[in-house]
């Protein structure tokens, strides 16, 4: 027993000791967010200047850590002819020299002979753009082109076809000339394709490619390009041509009220409210058309001249300037863009007035071919049965008859250009 008491004395002692001279004789541990200098400068030097894992750690630390090693590690002084020239070869210059001279503001480059992007080399924020294209935009936009049409499905399939309810005459009185469907089928022809068109853009990588393959959706993708920017010019003629010629026609008045408290008669065939030349509903399409023509067409040269014609940075400083932001708890407006932030909004822009654009279109071809009988012939023919003019343009079928009434000899009158 002894023994055993003796021999466990002896191992606690010498424990004891060993602990002791540890701690007596042994180095204290560096800290470790303590940063050395001088190692860190000799493993630089090892390394031959390039980072290393003590001053990556310290930075993420928060410490401050000398730099000048890489902001004076740019290669060639002549780099700036080799930064500026595009394609062009780096010379006496590696890619991590002259990048490194692009991050600390000490490459000299001149860009005034390039366009105004080329100050932003590296724009990592364009990944909000892109997800609320895709995820957002492209998402919702969808369904509302899918809901419009479903819509007027339901409308169809509930109240069928405005009919011509009276008896027909079989004489027919000129509603249209050729030159406003001329007007028309220019503006309408020329909308569609851009419609079809920018549909290409938007959902072409997501939905085509799987379908098509790449080679075939490129060879698709670049004449939808190409057919988007110069079909657009014809768009514009027409929007403009049908403004000044239709505009005196759809300036609202009191009947375009009663109009529209029985929405024109589309979910009671029995119901004709009196309209002139154009009712209610076709004026505000035509005021619609309008603005909507102003935004896609202002958004669209903007991104035809890219750089060039700018829409949203002085949109957003008028709005700050309004004061108004704060009230409603919202922060004011980036009123500072780069280059590449201006075409980002400036496309989704565009691309939210050509889906409302299209929405309201697709009602408005709904409407003039299968929502209403003897619609059609306005814009195909040109002339349409008496008595769909008398239902559903009630004044302006009396303006023409009292003018053919005037006419000498009793001649029709003048074609209603």
């Amino acid at each position: 027993m002894a023994d055993r008491k003796s021999g466990f004395a002896v191992f606690l002692a010498l424990s004891v000791a060993l602990i002791a001279a540890a701690f007596l004789f042994s180095t204290p541990a560096p800290d470790p967010d303590a940063v050395d200098e001088t190692t860190l400068t000799a493993a630089r030097e090892a390394t031959g200047g390039a980072q290393t894992r003590e001053s990556i750690m310290a930075r993420q630390r928060g410490e401050t850590v000398d730099l000048d090693f890489r902001r004076e590690d740019v290669g060639d002084p002549n780099r700036a002819k080799a930064a500026t020239d595009q394609l062009g070869t780096l010379g006496g210059v590696s890619d991590a020299e002259m990048f490194r001279a692009l991050r600390y503001n000490t490459a000299d480059i001149t860009t005034s002979a390039r366009n105004p992007a080329a100050d932003v080399i590296i724009q990592d924020g364009g990944m909000w753009w892109l997800q609320l294209r895709e995820d957002v935009l492209g998402k919702y936009g969808g369904w509302l082109l899918m809901g419009m049409i479903a819509l007027f499905i339901v409308v169809y399939a509930l109240f069928g076809r405005v009919p011509i309810a009276g008896e027909k005459t079989g004489r027919t009185m000129l509603r249209f000339g050729g030159f406003d469907r001329w007007m028309h089928w220019t503006t309408a022809g020329s909308f569609i394709l851009l419609g079809l068109t920018g549909l290409v853009s938007m959902y072409g990588r997501q939905f085509l490619i799987p379908v098509m393959g790449l080679e075939a959706h490129a060879t698709l993708a670049l004449w939808s390009k190409l057919i988007h920017n110069n079909v657009c010019w014809a768009f514009m003629i027409g929007v403009v041509l049908i403004f000044f010629k239709w505009v005196a026609y759809n300036i609202p008045n009191w009947n375009d009220v009663k109009w529209m408290l029985v929405l024109g008669g589309l979910f009671n065939h029995d119901i004709h409210p009196p309209a002139g030349k154009f009712n209610a509903g076709q004026k505000l399409i035509f005021w619609s058309v309008m603005f909507l023509s102003v935004c896609v067409v202002a958004t669209g040269l903007s991104l035809l001249m890219p750089f060039r014609a700018p829409v949203f940075e002085g949109l957003f400083g008028w709005i700050n300037s309004l004061g108004m932001l704060p009230l409603v708890g919202l922060a004011d407006l980036p009123a500072a863009l780069s280059p590449q932030q201006e075409m980002q909004y400036t496309q989704l822009a565009h691309a939210v007035f050509a889906f409302l654009f299209m929405a309201m279109i697709i009602g408005h071809i709904y409407i003039g071919t299968l929502g209403m009988e003897g619609a059609f012939d306005a814009m195909g023919s040109g002339y349409v049965e008496e008595q769909w003019a008398k239902e559903h343009h009630s004044i302006w079928y009396d303006e023409m008859k009292a003018k053919e009434a005037e006419a000498p000899n009793g001649t029709a009158a003048a074609p209603a250009e």
